[in-house]
């Protein structure tokens, strides 16, 4: 597996992974602008067998990291790409100067949860009603970086 900064030429692959994972995706304009015009803005790519199975960004604002998403193709879950994202993530960011991270995930998404729990993110609190289709709560976890 080879992890990179995402491109614009990837937008097609990523837009098709985020439809297939969110229930509200993002559009591509949205993503296009994340790496294309937001500066905050880094977005990373795994990519196995030569093909983009997955993604992942954060925002960066001042010393503390936003995870905005990460989300991994169906045919190559369960490999260990989700947690690769997310560490490559967080050594990136390391290297930006963040201490802290913080995400929101839905309190039933334990394959996520349980990822970010042995990263060592932990919950300090719910967001009521912060996901849509389905309406649901959000737990809002976050991480100290060493």
């Amino acid at each position: 597996m080879t992890v990179r900064n995402m491109r614009e030429a990837d937008l097609d692959r990523v837009c098709q992974i985020e439809e297939a994972t969110f229930s509200v995706p993002w559009s591509r304009e949205s993503i296009k602008k994340e790496i294309c015009e937001n500066e905050q803005a880094h977005y990373l790519i795994a990519e196995e067998d030569g093909e983009i199975a997955g993604y992942g960004g954060f925002w960066q604002v001042l010393d503390e990291g936003h995870i905005m998403n990460i989300a991994v193709d169906e045919k190559w879950r369960q490999r260990g790409i989700g947690e690769t994202l997310l560490r490559e993530m967080i050594a990136q960011g390391k290297q930006l100067g963040i201490l802290y991270w913080t995400l929101e995930v839905r309190v039933t998404n334990r394959a996520a949860i349980s990822l970010y729990e042995k990263i060592g993110f932990s919950s300090a609190g719910i967001r009521p009603g912060y996901y849509e289709k389905p309406k649901e709560n959000a737990y809002i976890m976050w991480y100290q970086a060493d």
